[in-house]
């Protein structure tokens, strides 16, 4: 039933139906949350942000993008994952950027190695580096990636929302991995 009002709810959203957006969120907050915990397991444990936050930021950025084209939960499931991703990227950016001093603070080589939220920070600003080539690239196996790794979503999710098969995306999943352990391991090594 959930996924049919789900569904029903984006098709009202699609029509511009004013308060679409106000009944679908009650529906879906749930996945969203564990969609957030997952995306916020990867995190540092002193992170910001809660997992309250980024559901709630990540709803304000869809609300936003009112011009988004939901078909169906899986695909709105997927949009919301991509958002959280941004907004995580966006805040290592800025904690980045803080931690830097911008250009005013001069940091060695070793206050660099030794900062490790700074290093957690940039670790994830290369891994959406690296996944932003791997879309020029397969735009699917970077869609993969972000719905299973970030999106913490299933096999099954995934296909659905990407409309092949679940065969296709273990595939998908194992030549992503592969490519982005390959873009990545250099940059990993002097941790």
């Amino acid at each position: 039933m959930e996924k049919q009002e789900v569904t029903q709810l984006l098709m009202q959203l699609k029509s511009g139906e004013q308060g679409a957006f106000d009944k679908l969120y009650p529906v879906i907050y749930g996945e969203l949350r564990q969609m957030a915990y997952g995306h916020m397991n990867r995190q540092q444990d002193d992170h910001t942000l809660s997992k309250t936050d980024l559901v709630h930021e990540a709803y304000l950025k869809m609300i936003d993008q009112t011009c988004i084209n939901f078909s169906d939960k899986s695909h709105f499931l997927a949009i919301a994952s991509r958002c959280m991703r941004q907004i995580l990227i966006d805040h290592a950016r800025k904690k980045y950027a803080q931690k830097r001093g911008g250009k005013d603070k001069d940091l060695t080589f070793i206050d660099e190695l030794f900062s490790k939220n700074e290093q957690q920070a940039q670790d994830l600003i290369d891994i959406d580096e690296a996944l932003k080539k791997l879309e020029k690239l397969n735009e699917r196996l970077a869609q993969v990636v972000e719905m299973r790794f970030f999106g913490d979503m299933s096999i099954e999710d995934t296909a659905e929302a990407l409309g092949v098969s679940n065969s296709t995306i273990k595939r998908d999943w194992m030549k992503a991995r592969g490519w982005l352990y390959k873009e990545l391991k250099g940059k990993f090594e002097l941790n």
